[in-house]
Formats: C-alpha cells, structure tokens, sequence
C-alpha cells in the first residue's frame, strides 16, 4: 500500500497535521507566530550545514532551530530591543546565511524549491516513522507540560503562583516547536511550515469552547487541508506543498463565513 507515493505523501501529510495542531494553538495563543517564522527560515542554514557536513537533516535543522531558540531567549533578557526587532534578525540572518551557504556550494546541486516549498511527494516509509515515532513522543511531552504551559500562557501571575518557572517553559516549548519544524520541514518546506501551524489554530478558534477542544478541531482541521491539498495537487498539477496551504487558507475563509453566519442569526433571534 506505501508503494504509491501519493499514499506515502497523505499517511505523511496527515501525521505532520495531527501533531501541528496543539502546537499552533500554543503559538496562537502565546502570541508568537513571528517565531514560528523564525526558526523556520532558520531551518534553512540547518539544511545547509546538513549538506556541507554530511550529516542527518532532521538533526541538523533541530540543532540550529534550538540554537536560535536559546539565542532569542538570552537577547530577550537585554531590554534595549523589543522582541519582534530580535526575531526579524534572528529570521532573515539565518535565512540570508542560508542562502548564501548555499551558493558558495557549488558542487552540490541543491533544489532551493524543494527546501523552501518542501517535497511531500518524495517522502519514504522511514521518513513516514520519524513523522509518527517523533510525532507521539512530541505529543506525550505536550501532555505533560499542558497545564502548566497553559497556565502561564493565560496568566503569569497565575504560572507563578502554581510554581510554575516561564522561562524552563517556555525553553521545552520553543525545543519541541524546533523538533515539530525538524520533522516537518520536507514536506512543505522552510516558508509554508508556519503556514500549517497558525492556520488550522485560527480557523477552528471560533468553535472552540475549551483549550482542548481547540487543539483536537485544529488537528482536524489541518488533517481536512492535507487531504484537499493533496488531491488538488494531484488534479490540478500544481505544487503540492503550496496547495496544502491553500487548502487551509479556503478552510479559514470558510469558517469564519460559516462562524459569521451564525453569529447573526444568534443576534436576529
């Protein structure tokens, strides 16, 4: 059945979107879509050192996405610069060193397209493990932290008097993003990966009425817009990474239409 590599690409896809779901509501709701954007570009450099190293590309983007990490959280404590100026540096330094790497590689030949928009139609049944294997482990660490994560997401006057320590948290938040993007950076590529993130978070807010319930609709929801983008892609020949964005783009649009709707015949009655 994994013999077909549109199979392989779905099985892939859907595993990427059940596990971006609860990690996008977190970034929703602590605000922080910019440094999803962040260590995504920075995943860029992370491919480039797997190459002229000779070493795992899972690896090497997670290395460098927990550098930049650790990076952002040491500059934060300097106040002289606000933390959006300190992620768009992080970002595009590492974006820009990243494709300058590349172009003093000149004998590799490396496809920009698929490192930037991703290649899900090539993904093999190991990659397919990793996605799954890291996946659950990733999602059994979240478990762990939910509540108290939540709680200093919400309030920090709440997480400190729960001794709950932010930056701990925030640390093993930012490394397991780091790992989300590692694994997940192949099948839509350094600048569509927090696309997939934030969108599905977005689109499902509406119906959400608990925490919960909204990471379990956003896994749905992102899991809706694999399977539509692939098919598009598949009919329509047309990249399949960028349709998948698409695919949660119309989602979004459409559920805040339908949330719309409902909102004035709740007013009218």
């Amino acid at each position: 059945m994994l013999d077909d590599f549109f199979v392989r690409a779905l099985v892939a896809g859907v595993g990427v979107a059940l596990v971006a779901g609860p990690f996008g509501c977190l970034i929703v709701w602590k605000r922080m879509s910019y440094f999803g954007d962040t260590l995504a570009h920075s995943g860029l450099l992370g491919v480039t050192l797997a190459y002229l190293f000779q070493v795992n590309i899972t690896l090497s983007v997670f290395t460098i996405c927990a550098i930049v990490s650790i990076c952002l959280l040491l500059m934060q404590r300097n106040r002289s610069l606000p933390t959006d100026a300190l992620l768009g540096l992080l970002s595009h330094s590492a974006l820009a060193l990243g494709l300058v790497a590349i172009g003093f590689m000149t004998w590799l030949r490396v496809d920009i397209n698929a490192v930037l928009f991703g290649d899900i139609l090539s993904v093999s049944i190991e990659d397919i493990s990793l996605i799954y294997l890291g996946g659950m482990g990733l999602l059994c660490v979240l478990l762990w932290i939910w509540k108290p994560i939540f709680a200093a997401t919400v309030s920090a006057e709440l997480s400190d008097a729960e001794g709950g320590n932010r930056q701990i948290l925030d640390l093993i938040f930012m490394l397991l993003v780091s790992l989300v993007i590692a694994i997940s950076m192949q099948l839509v590529g350094v600048l569509l990966i927090t696309a997939l993130l934030i969108i599905p978070a977005i689109a499902v807010r509406p119906f959400s009425t608990s925490p919960e319930l909204m990471a379990v609709l956003a896994s749905a929801a992102g899991f809706v817009s694999v399977v539509l983008g692939l098919s598009s892609s598949l009919y329509l020949d047309t990249p399949s990474g960028p349709s998948i964005v698409v695919a949660a783009f119309v989602f979004f649009i459409l559920a805040h239409l339908v949330s719309a709707s409902l909102k004035r015949q709740r007013s009218a009655s």
